[in-house]
């Protein structure tokens, strides 16, 4: 280990410590995390500034950053699974009219796809704004690989059809999918669980003493998921700056300054989607600030891990502990929007490509026969992404494909692909967000008291004040 290594690794514990010293002191939840981004920021920059992107010593230091950032992720991997079996299953206990499934399905699932057109939409309007187009882009090795591998994957994006996406949601081994095998497990998990919840509903009457015991047991077994995610999420802070140190030190800006147009393109539809998303908020009658800042803590994480599937714990708990969302509908949008109906990843992504790639084959990509297929197939395209795999790259084929355009040229962004879909993450942990407190409020179901309280601002990742 060589003294700069070294070096390294002490001014990491060092920040550590200090986010661990910031937790026995009792500061607040949101707090930690603000600071656990900013330092690693400042401490990504300045490794970069030291040794330059792709350094030997960078690869090791971020080797011993990773038993942090991607020891976190795994963890919350790890619980997701029996965390949204548990919290369904006692939901649909719960309630008094188990036909209110259907309705809360469809509110969850219409306002994701919904919102994803939305999305769509906006990546064309900034494609066109910033006047985006394939031509002129760099196009070294890489990028010729890149485009290699997409045209290589084309073949498994055509197979995909409508028919095919639903019945892989369907489960047909529960066991499997509890593993996470598929890429539609969670979902699959969801499908099993709803039955279970409604086969138990089923013996009520029947069988009361045996529901009572079912009942007792499930009581128990999601004290213990709900502490061990309690446990893991404390960690939230060390895990986002560990993730968003390697993302800044690993971060070529010459790559970034090449693909400005595409980076500036690509955050300003986030932000206007983002904005859309307060604007449903504030017609659903609750404050957009005071929303903003009790989700801040979940999307920092998003935007540092690029995951949807391992923020769902925490997505779930944020709209359970600082939104008044009930367990059962927070579960639903948690789970349906980290596989489908992805606002960034299968909405303004595959849009803003289509409109570069369109020119390139004779096609006016403002054209309303254009738009319109586009939109469609993306609608349709977004619940399959869940089906393949990859995020956004798959989103992106499968459009792409089904347009009839060159996949290859998506080749092109691999070298700004990591800092774009941080911001494609984000959005779509807040979308499934909008989806869960959408539907909450519809159903009448939200306890504002939580929402308006100032108290849940100042919680800590077990939902205790500090």
């Amino acid at each position: 280990m060589t003294l700069q290594l070294c070096v390294n690794i002490a001014f990491a514990l060092c920040i550590c410590g200090l986010l661990a010293w910031m937790q026995e002191r009792h500061h607040s939840f949101t707090r930690r995390v603000f600071v656990a981004l900013g330092l690693g920021i400042l401490l990504g920059a300045a490794f970069q500034m030291f040794y330059g992107a792709g350094a030997p010593v960078l690869v090791k230091t971020n080797s011993y950053l990773d038993i942090i950032g991607t020891g976190y992720i795994k963890l919350l991997q790890m619980i997701v699974i029996p965390l949204v079996m548990v919290s369904i299953i006692s939901a649909i206990l719960k309630l008094k009219d188990v036909s209110s499934l259907g309705k809360i399905s469809s509110l969850t699932i219409g306002t994701l796809l919904t919102t994803t057109v939305i999305a769509a939409l906006v990546g064309l309007a900034m494609a066109k704004l910033f006047g985006l187009t394939t031509v002129g882009l760099p196009y070294s090795s890489a990028e010729f690989a890149r485009g290699q591998y997409l045209e290589g994957t084309l073949v498994t994006a055509k197979a995909i059809s409508f028919p095919s996406m639903i019945l892989s949601f369907i489960p047909e081994n529960p066991f499997l999918d509890m593993t996470g095998a598929r890429k539609t497990s969670t979902i699959a998990v969801v499908i099993f669980s709803l039955l279970i919840g409604i086969a138990a509903t089923g013996i009520a009457q029947k069988k009361p003493d045996i529901f009572a015991s079912f009942v007792r047991f499930i009581e128990v077994t999601q004290t213990i998921v709900m502490r061990l995610v309690t446990l893991i999420l404390r960690l939230t802070p060390f895990g986002v700056f560990a993730l968003i140190t390697q993302v800044v030190d690993n971060s070529n800006a010459k790559d970034i300054l090449n693909l400005i147009q595409f980076v500036l393109a690509s955050y300003s539809a986030i932000f206007i989607m983002f904005a859309i998303h307060l604007i449903i908020i504030a017609a659903c009658g609750l404050n957009p600030i005071r929303y903003i800042q009790k989700i801040f803590p979940v999307l920092a994480f998003a935007f540092t891990s690029r995951t949807s599937v391992g923020a769902i714990p925490m997505n779930v708990q944020t709209q359970e502990l600082r939104l008044g969302t009930p367990e059962g509908i927070a579960n639903f949008a948690a789970s349906f929007g980290s596989a489908m109906g992805q606002n960034g990843c299968a909405g303004i992504y595959p849009a803003m490509l289509a409109f570069m790639i369109a020119p390139s084959v004779g096609i006016d990509p403002m054209s309303v026969s254009f738009i319109a297929s586009l939109i469609g197939i993306i609608a349709i395209g977004s619940i399959g992404v869940a089906g393949v795999g990859g995020g956004a790259t798959f989103a992106a084929l499968i459009v792409l494909s089904s347009l009839d355009l060159p996949v290859a040229l998506a080749g092109l962004l691999i070298s700004i692909e990591p800092l774009i879909d941080m911001g494609r993450t984000a959005l779509n942990v807040s979308g499934s967000i909008v989806a869960g407190t959408l539907t909450s409020r519809i159903m009448g179901t939200t306890d504002m008291r939580i929402f308006e309280s100032d108290a849940a601002l100042n919680l800590d990742a077990d939902g205790v004040g500090v």
